[in-house]
């Protein structure tokens, strides 16, 4: 099997990367300082990294769950949301 040359790593792996990235343009967001093209263009960015860092985050529970049983993945327990979106 070959292996994934390092531009097509897992989102796992680039989680740490696109979740810094996510942060550093929201803080340019917020500071006001941008065009409306560039906030329209920060703000899609901003979607597709959110989307990398959700994909990779259920990449990773899955795992877990693999590991702590793998004969029957489907029938651990989901992990509780600590999210505060209210």
């Amino acid at each position: 099997m070959a292996k994934k040359s390092p531009n097509e790593a897992s989102p796992v792996a680039q989680f740490e990367q696109s979740l810094e990235e996510l942060e550093q343009l929201v803080e340019k967001m917020e500071a006001g300082d941008l065009s409306l093209e560039q906030s329209l263009t920060a703000y899609e960015r901003g979607v597709g990294l959110y989307r990398q860092c959700q994909q990779a985050l259920e990449q990773a529970q899955l795992r877990v769950r693999l590991v702590s049983d793998p004969a029957q993945p489907e029938k651990s327990e989901p992990f509780e949301s600590t999210s505060n979106d209210d």
